[in-house]
C-alpha cells in the first residue's frame, strides 16, 4: 500500500479523504488544510489525522493528493515533486500553462509520476461510447451548473468547461486549427458564463458553452458523425445514439 497524505480539505477534500480511506491500495497518514481551526475541526469531526506542518506530511508521505484551490496548486505540487513525492491534482492542473509546463519539466526531472483529476474520462457514460465515437464533424457540449462560490478563484473555463475540452480532445483524431471564444463575469471576479468554438484541422467544429450560475444543473455532449448521432449526458449517466438506417 502506497502511503497517501491529502492538501485541503474544503468539501472535495473530504471526500478525497473519504475515498482514500476506503481504499485497499492507500494507507492515508494524514491531511493539511492552512485553516488551522478547520483542519482540527475536520480531525475531531472525521478521525483523519491532521498535519499543521506541510512539510510535516509531505514528508511522511509517497504519494501527495492536492485538493487546494487552483492558485495554490503550483506551488503545494513543486514542494511535494521536489521531495520525490507523487502526486495526483484537481483540475486544473495550474492556473496558467507555463505552470503546467513547468510541473511536466519537473516531473521528468525528480522522476515522478502526476495524475490530474479529469473524472469525466472514467464517466460511465463516456467511456461505453467513446470508442463508437469515430471522426465526429460537429460537436455540441452544455455543461451548466448552479451558482456555488467554492470554484470561482478560476474562470468557469477551467472551473466546468475543461471537462469538455479534455473529452472532445480525446476524441477527435485532429490538431486544433484555430478556437474563438467569448466570457462574461456576472457573479464573481471571473467569467461566470463562456462560449468557445474550436475548429479543427480535419474540418470538425466544437461548439462549447459552460455557466456556473445556471438555474439548473445539466453537462450533455452531442457528437455529429457521418453514421450516427451521439448524445452523452454526464449527469444522468445516460447515453443515446441515433444511426442511419444503411449505416453499418
Amino acid at each position: 500500500m502506497l502511503k497517501v497524505g491529502v492538501l485541503g480539505a474544503g468539501h472535495l477534500g473530504k471526500i478525497h479523504l473519504r475515498l482514500l480511506k476506503e481504499s485497499s491500495k492507500y494507507d492515508l497518514v494524514g491531511f493539511y488544510d492552512a485553516d488551522v481551526i478547520n483542519g482540527k475541526k475536520v480531525e475531531a469531526e472525521l478521525g483523519y489525522r491532521y498535519f499543521d506542518n506541510i512539510n510535516t506530511l509531505i514528508d511522511a508521505v509517497e504519494v501527495v493528493d492536492i485538493v487546494t484551490p487552483t492558485l495554490s496548486h503550483f506551488d503545494c505540487a513543486k514542494k511535494a515533486m521536489e521531495k520525490g513525492r507523487h502526486i495526483f491534482l484537481e483540475k486544473p492542473i495550474t492556473k496558467t500553462l507555463e505552470e503546467a509546463e513547468e510541473l511536466i519539466v519537473l516531473e521528468k526531472k525528480y522522476g515522478v509520476k502526476g495524475q490530474v483529476g479529469h473524472v469525466e474520462r472514467f464517466n460511465p457514460a463516456f467511456t461505453a461510447i467513446k470508442d463508437s465515437i469515430q471522426n465526429p464533424m460537429f460537436i455540441e457540449t452544455h455543461r451548466l451548473a448552479e451558482f456555488n462560490p467554492r470554484g470561482t478563484d478560476v474562470p468557469v473555463v477551467l472551473d466546468l468547461m475543461i471537462h469538455d475540452i479534455d473529452a472532445i480532445l480525446s476524441v477527435v483524431p485532429s490538431e486544433v486549427k484555430e478556437v474563438h471564444a467569448s466570457g462574461v463575469s456576472v457573479i464573481s471576479k471571473s467569467p461566470d458564463i463562456a462560449n468557445a468554438r474550436i475548429a479543427f484541422k480535419n474540418g470538425c467544429v466544437a461548439n462549447l458553452t459552460a455557466s456556473r450560475i445556471s438555474l439548473k444543473n445539466m453537462r450533455k455532449s452531442r457528437f455529429f458523425q457521418q453514421d450516427a448521432y451521439i448524445s452523452v449526458d454526464f449527469l444522468e449517466k445516460k447515453v443515446e445514439v441515433v444511426k442511419m438506417k444503411d449505416a453499418p
